[in-house]
């Protein structure tokens, strides 16, 4: 399969500053908070690739640059060919936009309260000038809905029904890449299976490409093609899930996969994660996992580690082996 998505060296700095004069009173420099950095990875068609990581650890702006929402400070994004972050050609960015799609984490929050669901599902489409006629009901039922549900608001839905409808809307522009920003965070175990059911389904029957954000390694397990471990805005590792659950190679990874519940782990002994995730607003030198790490040195307090291949992935640590 050829590369459909190419991140390289994504970086995103937000300037959460007091105003000018606070800062004149009060004699403090700008603040600047550095959410992603110099992030790398490659996402074939009809892939599913998983970015998983500790709240905070830039997941979802990296999914907010790759769909549009926000502008990378530095680095390429480069989506089905097209560098979006240096081509001028209006037309040549929206026809890639068009291909691209977005599944939002709340799906309480993500719907219009004031709109009929048929006129959510069929938004993709209208502003464009398409055909909407029976769209929404051909796409409740792909999505497990009935086609009378088109006529109803989102306030007579549940949650899973909801998200159900975000897909079903999602799905509504014939899109190849979908960006899953934690698309089941917000529901119940039970639901939870019937929608990432739903989604691999839908994966085989259109083609779709998916970019996975998630901190549930069980979802991550059944669901990726591969996965990519973040920490505090920097790629740690990256593998297959057989490989990354069975082999992981950086200590964080390690720590990640210790510290996740185990259905035959009752009584084991497993020592609680140590430390803190430093302040982005000030990041450690070095290794960003250096002041959490049993294993670290002089070098991973000095030198920033790159990402190399080792055994089936890659992993940034100068001491993995």
């Amino acid at each position: 399969m050829s590369t459909y998505v190419t991140v390289k060296g994504l970086t995103r700095v937000f300037d959460v500053s007091k105003p000018w004069l606070n800062r004149v009173l009060e004699g403090r420099k700008k603040a600047l908070l550095t959410a992603v950095s110099k992030v790398d990875f490659q996402i074939e068609e009809q892939m599913t690739y998983a970015l998983v990581g500790e709240s905070g650890s830039g997941k979802s702006t990296i999914g907010r640059m790759l769909v549009g929402l926000l502008q990378p400070t530095e680095g390429d994004v480069e989506i089905g060919g097209v560098n979006l972050t240096r081509e001028t050609d209006p037309d040549r960015i929206a026809s890639v936009r068009s291909n691209i799609q977005m599944i939002f984490q709340d799906p309480y929050a993500s719907l219009n309260p004031r709109w009929r669901i048929r006129d959510i599902i069929a938004e993709p489409v209208a502003s464009k000038g398409g055909d909407t006629k029976g769209l929404a009901e051909r796409l409740l039922e792909q999505v497990g809905l009935h086609p009378s549900d088109a006529g109803k608001y989102p306030h007579e839905f549940s949650g899973g029904q909801r998200q159900r409808i975000c897909i079903a809307r999602a799905l509504a522009s014939e899109p190849r890449l979908i960006v899953c920003d934690e698309p089941t965070s917000a529901l119940d175990v039970s639901v939870q299976a019937q929608v990432l059911n739903l989604m691999s389904d839908l994966k085989d029957k259109f083609g779709l490409t998916y970019l996975l954000i998630t901190h549930d390694l069980t979802v991550v397990r059944h669901m990726a093609d591969r996965i990519g471990v973040l920490y505090l805005g920097r790629l740690m590792e990256e593998a297959d899930p057989k490989t990354l659950f069975e082999m992981p190679k950086h200590p964080y990874t390690q720590m990640l996969l210790d510290a996740a519940p185990h259905l035959d782990g009752f009584g084991r002994e497993v020592p609680p994660p140590q430390g803190e995730i430093p302040d982005p607003l000030n990041p450690p030198p070095g290794c960003a996992f250096h002041p959490r790490c049993p294993i670290a040195t002089d070098i991973c307090r000095q030198q920033r580690p790159e990402m190399r291949p080792l055994g089936n992935g890659l992993v940034a640590c100068h001491h993995a082996q």
